[in-house]
Order: C-alpha cells, then sequence, then structure tokens
C-alpha cells in the first residue's frame, strides 16, 4: 500500500488455466481454519475458491500459479483463481474499502502475494488473517535459521501472519557478446553511462522493480546504512535521501529515452535488451534469465552479476486476509507452495528459476538430491557468485521514495 491508497481498482480475475471471472463477494462466512489440526483445515477446504491476487506481470509466473492451481485442484478439491494484479496496493486498498464498509466476512480477496510496505500496510491495520502459517506442514522445511527474512519481513516480523514462498535478490545482466566490462557500483554505472548515455533504464516507481532499484542506490550512497532499518520518520529522512536525489539528478538525463519513458515492468526492461535498446538490465533472480534464455527471449551470451558490495535481498509471502471467504483453502494452498515439490519447480528456470526457502538438511534425501540435481541454467548465479545480500529498508522508506520520486520524475506513459 502506497502512502496515500489510491482507489481500488478492480483486477481482472483469470480463471487458472481455463477463462475469466467476474468477481463477486460470496454471500457467507468461512469460519477461521484449526489450523493445527490439519485434516479440519483439508475437510473444510474442499470445495472452496481461492481468489488469488498477484502480480500478472510475468507469462512464466502465471504458468507456474496456474499449475500450482492445477496440482491443488486434484489434491484437495480447491479451486484457484488467479487475479491479476498490476500493484499489489490494489487488493489492500480493496480490503481496506472492506472493512471500513463493514464487510468482515465474505470478502472478495482470499489470498494476496505480498511482502514489504504492503505487508506492513495490512499488518498494522488488522486486515490480516492469523497467526497461522508456521503451524502449517510445509513450514517444518523452511530455512528460519539461514534465511532470516522468512520471519522478518522488510525489518517487520511475520507473527506467522504470511508464509514464505520464495528468496529474491537483486542480480544485473548484460550481453557478453556486446560488452567486456560492467559497471559494479552505482558510482561506477554512473560513469558508464556518461560514456554509454541510453543504454540502461529501469521501470517507474511504484513499480517494484523500478522502485528496487532506487532503493539499492539509497543503501549504497547513505553515509550510514543502518538508518535505513528504521522507521523514516524517526529519522532526518531528507538528509538521508539528499544523496539519492543528487545521484539521479546526474542519471536521469543518461537514461533511455533521456529518461523521459521508462519500461513497464521487469519483462519489458528485458525486451529492451532483447531488442538491443539497452546493454545493462537487472532482475530479482539470476535464474529467471536462464529461463529467458531458455525460452529464446535473451541470447545465450547473456550473463548475469552482482554489485561488488553487494546486492538487495528479501523474501516474497503470500498472506490472507482477515475477512476472506475461504481461509481453509487459502492456507492448504499457501502450504502447497511451501511444499519442496512446489519449490522445487519454482526454482527450476524452465518454469520460473526462484530460489527456495526451504533448508536442504530438512528435506527427505529424495529431494535433497532433486535440489543437488536441478541445472540452474547458464546465467544463473551459484551462491558463492552472489557477494554480500544488502538488508531491504524499513517500508517506509519505499513509500518516501515512491512518492518524492514521483513528484521529480514522474511521467505518463
Amino acid at each position: 500500500m502506497r502512502s496515500k491508497m489510491r482507489t481500488f481498482v478492480s483486477a481482472l480475475a483469470l480463471a487458472v488455466g481455463v477463462a475469466t471471472t467476474t468477481l463477486s463477494t460470496p454471500a457467507f462466512a468461512d469460519p477461521a481454519p484449526d489450523v493445527g489440526n490439519w485434516q479440519s483445515v483439508l475437510d473444510q477446504a474442499r470445495g472452496q475458491t481461492v481468489y488469488w491476487h498477484a502480480w500478472g506481470g510475468e507469462p512464466r509466473i502465471n504458468d507456474y500459479i496456474a499449475w500450482a492451481g492445477e496440482q491443488v485442484r486434484e489434491r484437495y478439491g480447491v479451486e484457484v483463481v488467479q487475479v491479476k494484479l498490476t500493484d499489489t496496493a490494489d487488493a489492500v486498498t480493496r480490503v481496506l474499502s472492506e472493512k471500513t464498509a463493514g464487510v468482515d466476512d465474505g470478502g472478495a480477496v482470499d489470498m494476496i502475494w505480498i511482502n514489504g510496505e504492503n505487508f506492513a500496510a495490512m499488518k498494522r491495520n488488522d486486515l490480516l488473517f492469523g497467526p497461522w502459517a508456521e503451524q502449517t506442514p510445509n513450514f517444518a522445511y523452511v530455512d528460519v535459521e539461514g534465511k532470516p527474512t522468512v520471519i522478518n519481513d522488510f525489518t517487520v516480523p511475520t507473527d506467522g501472519l504470511e508464509a514464505p514462498w520464495g528468496m529474491a535478490q537483486v542480480s544485473f545482466y548484460y550481453d557478453t557478446a556486446k560488452l567486456d566490462t560492467v559497471p559494479k557500483s552505482a558510482q561506477q554505472l554512473l560513469e558508464w553511462l556518461v560514456k554509454h548515455p541510453g543504454r540502461f533504464t529501469y521501470p517507474q516507481p511504484p513499480n517494484y522493480m523500478g522502485s528496487t532499484f532506487l532503493k539499492q542506490i539509497l543503501t549504497e550512497l547513505v553515509k550510514d546504512p543502518k538508518v535505513l532499518q528504521q522507521p523514516a520518520d524517526e529519522t532526518d529522512a531528507e538528509a538521508t535521501l539528499a544523496p539519492l536525489w543528487g545521484y539521479l539528478e546526474d542519471l536521469q538525463p543518461l537514461l533511455w529515452r533521456d529518461g523521459q519513458a521508462y519500461p513497464q515492468n521487469g519483462a519489458s526492461m528485458r525486451t529492451l535488451l532483447a531488442d538491443n535498446e539497452v546493454d545493462i538490465a537487472f532482475s530479482f533472480s539470476s535464474g529467471e534469465v536462464s529461463s529467458a534464455i531458455e525460452a529464446f527471449e535473451l541470447p545465450d551470451t547473456v550473463r548475469s552479476y552482482v554489485f561488488e558490495n553487494g546486492t538487495l535481498g528479501n523474501t516474497n509471502f503470500v498472506a490472507i486476509p482477515y475477512n476472506a471467504s475461504a481461509k481453509a483453502g487459502a492456507v492448504v494452498l499457501a502450504d502447497f507452495l511451501m511444499s519442496p515439490e512446489a519449490q522445487l519447480r519454482k526454482q527450476d528456470p524452465q518454469y520460473w528459476g526462484a530460489d527456495t526457502v526451504l533448508a536442504m538438511d530438512k528435506l527427505p534425501q529424495d529431494m535433497q538430491e532433486a535440489f543437488a540435481n536441478l541445472d540452474l541454467g547458464i546465467a544463473s548465479l551459484a551462491p558463492s557468485e552472489r557477494g554480500t545480500v544488502l538488508p531491504e529498508p524499513h517500508p517506509s522508506w519505499m513509500s518516501l521514495v515512491e512518492s518524492e520520486w514521483q513528484k521529480r520524475y514522474g511521467v505518463v506513459q
């Protein structure tokens, strides 16, 4: 949810793998499932339809969601309808609007792909069902010790109110057939663009990839990065952000199309690189780059890298609104998404290429071997090649950066 929530624009709901569905608010309430009694959850979930509000800007991710929906339907009798969003804030706004209107049962949103500022806003406004996530069977496989962001979302404790289903870390990529060397810091990127104007861009905030680029630069430039772990209103935010605005003053005129237009999202940025419009792009997963090569969307000479002092990393989650109509079905779907089978497919660049939230030593032997034997793709970075994972700033910084960026550089696409 942005600092000032936009009016909810009803998203298009697509029945998984089938057809367009019109959203309606069910007239009945779904009792809170007893997650400690898993069989009762399965019994309650059977026959339910889960309206999963999830970003829909990447075809491979949509295909993965469709596959997960098919699996949950076949195994547990739960139907899944993906409501494709351009901005997660739309779903958050819908839930908040329902609460304001007194719709405390039978809400239109059953599950949301979420993290960061949107989770913080829902938690702060008591819009979430739970706690439930840490009681599900497959949470036992989650790497809580090795990946602490699975229970801390942009510094905000999850408290069992959302379930982790993927890891992410910023990585950059380029075509080795065209570039011999690449910039490996914010300052080097600026210096490189002076010599190669127009050959880099980023999506327009509040698209999360564009906002992430701004946070990456801010994290590098700020004098004391620890200040970003605090709420922005508890610091001298103006002084903290001053280096970012100074940097962008020099960067913006050097961007693709002179900084007067922006790609819509990460997929659009990838297309620009494939079409030789830019030389460097970035993603939240180097596995996605390998996946794009597999799909012939990028040449096989493209490779990934990270900045020398590290890049931002986080976990993405699914959460259930407090007034969801199919709470049990959503819990079952979320649990499946954390299963070794679903996580293995998710990490496979043939299908997505996103890193798992699971701990290998907690898995059955056959699944450990399956993960170990997985071909991560020619452009994927091994753990030893990913450098330092930088912590995400407190969610309040993202809201502030986005709003201030719009005042300075916002354009109409």
